[in-house]
C-alpha cells in the first residue's frame, strides 16, 4: 500500500544563527530562527512523512514548548520520525523537495544534504531530490527575511486495508 505525504516549513533568518539545511551546516551570515536548529528542509520532510500516514505534524511530536527539543539537531527529529514510519510497517520510497530562498546558493551542498538524509532514511542518494528557487525578490523570502521548504514523500507499506491514524 503506497501513501503520499506533503510538508512545508517556514523560518525567519537572523544574524547570529547557524544556517542548517538538510542536516548540513552551510556558511552564511544569517541562520534560521527556531526552537531547534531550525533546519527548514528536514522539518518539511518530517511533516511530509508524518502526513503520509496521518500521524499529525512535527509540532505535535516535537513541540517547541518542550525544553527537550531546544536547539536539538534536526537530524535527530528526522531519525525519530523515520522510526515512527518504520513502526507502522512503512518505508520511504523517495523524497522530492524544493527550498525557496534568495541566499545563500545551496545547490553545491545538495549532494552532501542528500547523503546525510538518505543515510537516516535508509534509502539511496538517488531517492532524494533537492531543488532550489528564489521568489525573484518578492515577499519575505525575496527580501531575505526568511526561507521556505516544501517536501513530498512516497511511502510503501503493508498490503491490505488502510490503517487507522495513530496521533
Amino acid at each position: 500500500m503506497i501513501r503520499i505525504g506533503f510538508g512545508v516549513d517556514f523560518h525567519q533568518l537572523a544574524e547570529g544563527r547557524e544556517f542548517w539545511l538538510g542536516g548540513v551546516l552551510i556558511p552564511h551570515d544569517r541562520g534560521a530562527v527556531g526552537h531547534s536548529d531550525a533546519d527548514v528542509l528536514i522539518h518539511a520532510i518530517c511533516d511530509a512523512l508524518l502526513g503520509a500516514l496521518a500521524l499529525g505534524d512535527i509540532g505535535q511530536h516535537f513541540p517547541n514548548t518542550d525544553p527537550a527539543y531546544k536547539d536539538i539537531d534536526s537530524k535527530i527529529l528526522l531519525q525519530k520520525t523515520a522510526d515512527l514510519i518504520k513502526a507502522q510497517g512503512y518505508h520511504v520510497v523517495n523524497v522530492d523537495s524544493t527550498v525557496t530562498l534568495e541566499a545563500p546558493k545551496i545547490m553545491k551542498y545538495a549532494v552532501e544534504m542528500r547523503g546525510t538524509m538518505a543515510a537516516i532514511l535508509g534509502i539511496g542518494v538517488g531517492d532524494i531530490s533537492i531543488k532550489a528557487t528564489t521568489t525573484e525578490q518578492m515577499g519575505f523570502v525575496g527580501r531575505g527575511e526568511g526561507l521556505v521548504a516544501y517536501a513530498t514523500v512516497l511511502l510503501d507499506g503493508p498490503e491490505g486495508r488502510p490503517r487507522e491514524a495513530q496521533i
